[in-house]
This record gives C-alpha cells, structure tokens and sequence, in this order.
C-alpha cells in the first residue's frame, strides 16, 4: 500500500519540474559540483552523500537509475524528491533508462511492477519530466549513458522521450575497439570515434555518466568517465566525482573520484 503522502511528494515534485528545462539543465560556475551514479534502490547511499555533500554548500547531479535492484527504491525516490522539493536548484535528478520505463519497459523492473497501477502511472509521467544532461561552463557534460547525435547543446531540446536519440542517453553503453561491452546487442553503443565527433560538436572536454557498474572508470583517453553509487553491484561501487570551482579542467581525471 503506498501513503498518501507519497503520492503528495510526487505531485509536487512534479509541478517543480514542470517549470525547469526538459532536456538540459544548465549549472551556475562557481560552486562545486557532486556528481553521484545510479544509486538503484540504495537509500542508504543517497542519505550518505546528503549527508557528506550538504546542498547548501553543494551542486548535487544524480546520473538517474534510482529505482530497481536495491533494497529501498520506494525510500530512494521518497528520499531523492523531498531533497529537490526543499533545494530545487541545487539537486539535479537526470533521467536514466529505469525512468523511462513508462515508454520503454524493461525486465527486470521490481520497483515498477510492484506499484499500484495508477502509482505507477503518476510517477513514470513525473520521471518523464526530468533532464536529459547537465552542462558545466567548465565543459564538462554529464549524461546517463551515451550521446545523442545532435549538433548542438541547444539540440537536445528536440529529443523526444522514446525516440533514438532519447535510447542513445539513457540507454547507451559504451564500447571499445568494435566489441560491445554489454550482451544487449539491441542496445545502442557510444564508441570512441562517436564520442570524439560528437563531444567536438558539443564543445565537451569531459562527458561524465553512469549506467554500467562494470564499464571502466575512465574511457576515450581519459575524457569519459564512468561512476556509480549503489550497493546493487556491492559496496566498491559506491562512488562519486567532484568538480571544484574554477579549475581548469583537460580530462575526466581533473575531477576528484572518492568513495561514499
């Protein structure tokens, strides 16, 4: 049975979000930046990194996935949208393929199968309204998965929840050397040639992500960087990446990876 309240905390979150940019939010320079992985149902690492990263003092960017294989998804969510209730413009939640899940349904997926039907309705139209990216002045991109094949930042205003360039972002792994990483061949893949030409197009310097617990932490000459924050995969994956104010950032490695 789901509380009432819960339901109250959605509505809200949803009427916050409906009047913040649908596909990219852009970041204020000049305070630091917390870029946290899928956190998958680990409310535990999500009070943690609250905790440790006050918003107050923080710029905090959830790479999406809060939901399915961990323990709490439902407190997660509860957790995660009260926080963007109380700091709107200090917590970014991004969308991740386990948002999606109203117009691309996966398995497994316990968190939304074990909803009440009209729950489940509200909160996947709510997921529907979060950002695609967060863009840093500093250059550095942050997204699910992989990149669309867009021209421009302007241009992810175009993507429409469900299309290819929507699977590219939210469900995009990357791949090396022509081998895919994951088993899904269906799944669409970020390369190292698609990441140099579109990041170029961009004016990206740094793409951070998430989405693949396995993938390693620093790809594509060190410029794409890949971190995750759930004990879904155990306890050593639970990381995040920090951008202070004002570097002067050249790779993913100017940013600081540390364990939550």
């Amino acid at each position: 049975m789901i509380n009432p309240d819960f339901i109250r905390l959605v509505e809200q979150a949803a009427g916050v979000l409906a009047r913040e940019p649908l596909r990219l939010h852009v970041l204020p320079e000049g305070c630091p930046v917390v870029y946290i992985g899928d956190t998958h149902g680990d409310s535990d690492a999500t009070r943690r990194i609250f905790a440790r990263f006050p918003p107050d003092r923080y710029i905090l960017v959830f790479l999406g996935d809060y939901v399915d294989r961990g323990p709490d998804s439902l407190g997660n969510v509860r957790l995660l949208l009260a926080e963007k209730l109380a700091h709107p413009d200090r917590v970014v939640l991004l969308m991740g393929n386990h948002e999606g899940w109203k117009v691309a349904p996966f398995q497994p997926a316990d968190f939304w199968h074990g909803l009440p039907t009209e729950t489940a309705e509200l909160l996947g139209r709510t997921f529907l309204q979060l950002p695609l990216a967060a863009w840093h002045p500093l250059g550095v991109l942050a997204v699910h998965g992989g990149l669309p094949e867009v021209g421009s930042l302007e241009a992810f205003g175009d993507i429409e929840n469900g299309d290819a360039n929507w699977r590219n972002v939210t469900w995009g792994d990357w791949q090396e050397d022509g081998t895919p990483e994951s088993p899904w061949d269906s799944r669409p893949s970020l390369d190292h040639k698609m990441f140099e030409r579109i990041s170029a197009r961009l004016g990206a310097k740094v793409l951070v992500r998430s989405h693949q617990p396995f993938a390693p932490t620093y790809l594509y000459e060190d410029r794409c960087l890949t971190v995750f924050t759930s004990c879904a995969y155990g306890d050593g994956h639970r990381q995040v990446a920090i951008l202070r104010p004002h570097q002067c950032i050249r790779s993913a490695k100017d940013l600081d990876v540390i364990d939550v």
